[in-house]
């Protein structure tokens, strides 16, 4: 344990760790010392420390510190075991980026060359090229993978442990629609939707990552939170783009963390509202969650039936979701 904790550390610094997460500092003096406003509490006046050589902070404004485990305990609100265990995943998810990232260029090429999938996300009311080009969508017909990365120079063993193929060497994903997950630039996940008959959601057996796009969202002082991700990217198509995607109306505590990262933000649940009413049952669940941390939940009522994706491809407008989030709902 103490040797991970270690190899951890020099992998990912403190400083590059807090840079990344958006934190502006300056250089204090000659030594490896940079100041900043503290990410842990609202401060006008920098008193935020971190010493780059040994790897630690702290803050003379609420009396913290510490190393890089112990701020993601404090930031992120998790206990030491998931703290190390969220690192470890994050430094995963770099290692195996460059394969990712060729892995979702090659589904982006795929995607115009099979009308099954571009009349697919038409059926889904997704037709704006560069929204599509954006978000990185791609098709993966299937059967094609293993011989294309292995041409770039990629194993079978590391395609295999990096979940895109099975031990027999198909594809996890097949006649799926293709949306890669980023966090601080790197892609840490794949989604697939399924355009058959096989089973709708596909990811990667790894992390899922945080809040979708979070990095183009997280100033907002209110959030649209959808299900799914052509439910996010109907409503940017809309030009809603504070809305962002958990995939699924679970949050993790990392993900919890992201939206509570500004107190008093405003989320808008605009989850499923099927016959069944498990769409809604979750939204109020996750409502009480979030209240609980200090945030702001309101209940978007769409018409029975109807989640956003597909009450957009009904025809709904902009102004007709408008009128939804006016309406929506304390719990």
């Amino acid at each position: 344990m103490k040797e991970d904790l270690e190899r951890l550390k020099q992998r990912l610094p403190l400083l590059e760790y807090l840079q990344q997460h958006h934190w502006t500092a300056c250089r204090t003096g000659p030594r490896q010392e940079w100041v900043g406003l503290c990410p842990l509490h609202p401060e006008t006046r920098p008193s935020f420390y971190v010493n780059a050589r040994k790897n630690l902070f702290y803050c003379h404004g609420c009396g913290r510190g510490g190393d890089l485990i112990r701020f993601v305990e404090l930031s992120q609100h998790l206990s030491f075991r998931q703290s190390l265990a969220y690192l470890q995943q994050r430094m995963a998810a770099a290692s195996d980026s460059p394969l990712l990232e060729q892995t979702a260029a090659f589904y982006q090429l795929q995607l115009h060359r099979h009308a099954e999938a571009v009349e697919y996300l038409q059926g889904r009311g997704l037709h704006d090229p560069a929204l599509i080009e954006e978000l990185g969508i791609g098709y993966a017909p299937g059967g094609t993978l293993h011989r294309h990365l292995a041409a770039l120079g990629y194993s079978f063993q590391s395609l295999w442990q990096a979940g895109l193929i099975n031990r027999q060497g198909r594809d996890r994903f097949w006649r799926r629609i293709l949306f890669p997950c980023r966090q601080q630039g790197h892609i840490v996940n794949l989604y697939g939707r399924s355009i058959g008959s096989a089973f709708p959601h596909q990811l990667l057996p790894r992390s899922k990552g945080g809040l979708f796009a979070w990095e183009t969202l997280h100033h907002c002082s209110s959030v649209i939170l959808v299900e799914g991700l052509f439910d996010l990217a109907v409503l940017w198509q809309a030009g809603f783009r504070n809305t962002t995607c958990a995939i699924g109306t679970h949050l993790t505590p990392p993900q919890l963390a992201q939206l509570g990262d500004r107190p008093g933000r405003c989320i808008y649940l605009a989850f499923d509202h099927d016959d069944n009413q498990a769409g809604q049952r979750a939204a109020h669940r996750l409502a009480r969650q979030l209240a609980s941390a200090g945030l702001i939940a309101r209940l978007v009522l769409l018409p029975p039936g109807h989640d956003p994706n597909s009450y957009f491809a009904a025809g709904a407008t902009a102004a007709d979701f408008t009128r939804c989030l006016e309406r929506a709902q304390q719990p």
